[in-house]
């Protein structure tokens, strides 16, 4: 399943320099961002496990790739506000995949969630 967020999600050095402002401007930018995503997330189907595969289509190659993925916090606290993940931990996030592309008419960010199942033998099976 799929989900898409329009536009673009603060990076890191926003992140740092906002929580460096004032003690509440951080909790307000994560409140915000977090609050898009499960609004973004809305009619997705729950899911126990899941692997993410997250693309990140930017407007430009301005900020750096890891600055931008600096994002995820607001990707996985909002699917977990959402009811789509239990919580963002180990035992239900497994592998996060990030890709960057460059979309200066329509930047956004997708997200796979891949379920994961492990069956009665311990093997593990996948679902998109």
């Amino acid at each position: 399943m799929k989900m898409v967020i329009p536009g673009t999600l603060p990076g890191l050095n926003e992140i740092i320099n906002q929580s460096k402002s004032h003690w509440n401007e951080y909790r307000t930018m994560k409140w915000d961002y977090t609050m898009l995503v499960k609004m973004c997330a809305r009619g997705l189907n729950p899911v126990e496990q899941a692997d993410f595969i997250i693309t990140w289509y930017c407007p430009d190659r301005r900020r750096d790739k890891d600055n931008i993925m600096s994002g995820t916090k607001f990707v996985l606290d909002g699917l977990k506000e959402a009811g789509i993940i239990q919580n963002d931990g180990w035992r239900h996030v497994r592998d996060i995949t990030h890709k960057f592309e460059i979309d200066k008419h329509n930047p956004r960010i997708e997200v796979e969630i891949i379920e994961v199942r492990d069956n009665e033998h311990g093997q593990t099976n996948r679902s998109a």
